[in-house]
C-alpha cells in the first residue's frame, strides 16, 4: 500500500500570520494520524516562515508514524536535523523569495554538497530522499549517491491544463519513475497533488509514498483534518470526494 505523508506546513503558516499559538501544527499532526496518515511531513525553512524549531522538537517526541523533514542543505538546518533525528529527511532546494518549493534539486550543479550532506544523514542511520524534477540527467546523477528514495516533483503535472498538456507531464513522470525503479531506490512523489489529480500519480509503477499538504489542509478547514486525510486516501484509490 502506498504511504500517505501529510504535510502540515500550512497549519503553521496560518499560525504565523497572527504570531500566536493557534492553530497548533502538533495537534494537526495528531489528527492527521487519527485520519490514517502514514507519515507527517514538515519543511523547516531557513527563514522559519512556518514550521519553527520548537515544532520540530515537539513533533519528534509526539508523532507516532514516520516523521519526514524537508530541508535545504544549509549547515544550521542540517545540524538541527541530525540532533532531532527524524525518520527521514528529504533534501530540497530553497529560495527565500519563493512562496513554495518551485522545483527539484540541482544535483548536477551541487553534487559534492548534496553528497556530503546525504552521507552525514546516512551515517547517522537516517533515511534520505532527494526531491527532483523528472529530468533524466538529474535522476541518473542522484542514483549514485546511495540514498533511499527519490521524490518526484509533480508541480508541472499538477499545474498543467487537463488533456494533452497534463498527459505529457504524466508521461514524463512515468519515464522518470522507470529510471528510479531501475536504480533500486524507492519512488516518492509530491507537490500540487489534490483529490482530483492524485490517482494517475498514485498509479505509477512501484509508487511507495505520496506527500500532500495544501489540498488536505484546505479541505480540513471545512470537513476536519481526520476526514480530509481519509478522503485523500480514498482519492488515491480512485474514490475522490463528490462535494
Amino acid at each position: 500500500m502506498i504511504r500517505l505523508g501529510v504535510n502540515i506546513d500550512h497549519v503553521a503558516t496560518l499560525r504565523q500570520a497572527r504570531g500566536g499559538r493557534e492553530p497548533d501544527p502538533v495537534w494537526a499532526a495528531a489528527l492527521a494520524e487519527l485520519g490514517g496518515a502514514d507519515g507527517i511531513t514538515i519543511h523547516l525553512r531557513e527563514d522559519r516562515r512556518h514550521i519553527q524549531d520548537r515544532d520540530l522538537r515537539i513533533l519528534r517526541q509526539t508523532v507516532q508514524v514516520r516523521l519526514n523533514l524537508e530541508l535545504a542543505v544549509a549547515p544550521e538546518v542540517v545540524d538541527l536535523a541530525l540532533e532531532t533525528r527524524p525518520d527521514q529527511v528529504t533534501l530540497v532546494p530553497e529560495r527565500r523569495e519563493e512562496l513554495t518549493t518551485e522545483g527539484g534539486l540541482d544535483i548536477l550543479g551541487h553534487r559534492d554538497r548534496v553528497r556530503d550532506v546525504a552521507a552525514r544523514f546516512l551515517d547517522s542511520g537516517i533515511e534520505v530522499a532527494l526531491f527532483l524534477d523528472p529530468d533524466p540527467a538529474q535522476l541518473h546523477a542522484a542514483l549514485d549517491l546511495g540514498v533511499h528514495a527519490v521524490e518526484l516533483h509533480t508541480g508541472r503535472y499538477a499545474n498543467s491544463a487537463e488533456g494533452g498538456p497534463r498527459g505529457r507531464e504524466l508521461r514524463a513522470l512515468g519515464e522518470a519513475a522507470a529510471i528510479i525503479n531501475g536504480g533500486g531506490v524507492a519512488l516518492h512523489a509530491g507537490h500540487g497533488l489534490n483529490y482530483r489529480n492524485v490517482l494517475p500519480v498514485a498509479a505509477l509503477p512501484r509508487m511507495s509514498e505520496l506527500n500532500i499538504g495544501h489540498s488536505i489542509v484546505s479541505r480540513a478547514i471545512f470537513v476536519g483534518m481526520e476526514r480530509a486525510v481519509g478522503e485523500m486516501r480514498d482519492a488515491m484509490n480512485g474514490r475522490p470526494p463528490r462535494d
